[in-house]
């Protein structure tokens, strides 16, 4: 692909993002959406509040609604990005994106960001409330600023990629639920909602293998005083491994994900939208 023919799909994918960003927050049935989960989030952790961590002073409320801000970027960053994939190969969208010159690419940068927007909105609705009610979450120096940035890109980077290899490999979005059931036990083994450290040795280092885990860890270590190191694996935010790990699934997921992308996008045809439509009436 050519210089011209790469800035030309960037700019039609930065705009094409934008369009959808726009729709998105222009759309009520979205808006409630993206408002409900950061409510139900938001309820689970002031349940919490008045619970502390094993024998220590720490505010359970507190830990479990950072941890949710881990889990809410794996979860729109994996269910959401594969289910709005799914979506549109069976309504023929990505069909017309393929049929473009270099259209694969736009559309790639398009999910991107407008993926990323999305998820940054929800985040944003659970941090400014969550400062709000809770005086243990805090944003009040530049580190913490700096630490919330990084583990941000890296957890969408992460993350995103997983999606997209998983929109391309499920043949419908009626199959999503392969993905959410996974999903909903990774999150119960991963420390969102009670410290790792108390689980079995065994159930610790499968938690640590996947991405949920360190998002957690880092969301904890942004926004929470540096006290609450004590309840985690360690005694320590581990900032390096943390950086680690989702730096290595980031990697493995931009390089894969392209590829499977690719694979799919190949095997579309007017004819294969045709029958997912028939499959899905009958």
């Amino acid at each position: 692909m050519s210089v011209v023919a790469t800035t030309t799909a960037v700019r039609s994918g930065v705009s094409a993002g934008r369009i959808e960003i726009r729709q998105s927050l222009g759309s009520p049935q979205d808006i409630v959406g993206m408002l409900f989960i950061p409510a139900v989030l938001l309820v689970v952790a002031v349940f919490r509040r008045g619970s502390h961590i094993g024998g220590t002073s720490f505010s359970m409320g507190a830990a479990t609604l950072v941890g949710l801000l881990g889990m809410t970027l794996a979860f729109n960053g994996v269910q959401a990005v594969a289910f709005n994939l799914l979506m549109e190969r069976e309504d023929g969208t990505l069909l017309r994106a393929k049929a473009a010159p270099n259209g694969m690419v736009a559309y790639l940068i398009s999910k991107i960001i407008h993926s990323s927007v999305m998820s940054l909105i929800t985040v944003a609705l659970l941090i400014v409330p969550g400062v709000l009610l809770f005086d243990e979450v805090s944003l009040s120096s530049v580190g913490a600023w700096l630490t919330l940035i990084w583990v941000l890109v890296l957890g969408l980077l992460a993350t995103m990629p997983i999606g997209a290899i998983l929109g391309s490999v499920l043949s419908s979005p009626r199959n999503i639920s392969v993905v959410m059931f996974p999903l909903l036990v990774l999150f119960g083994i991963s420390g969102i909602f009670f410290p790792l450290s108390e689980a079995p040795v065994w159930l610790q280092w499968i938690a640590q293998v996947f991405p949920v885990y360190w998002l957690g860890l880092g969301m904890r270590s942004a926004l929470l005083p540096d006290s609450f190191a004590a309840v985690e694996i360690g005694n320590s935010w581990r900032y390096a491994e943390t950086f680690l790990a989702l730096g290595i699934w980031a990697v493995i997921g931009v390089v894969l994900a392209p590829k499977v992308l690719s694979r799919m996008a190949r095997k579309e045809s007017g004819s294969a939208v045709a029958e997912r439509r028939k499959k899905a009436m009958q």
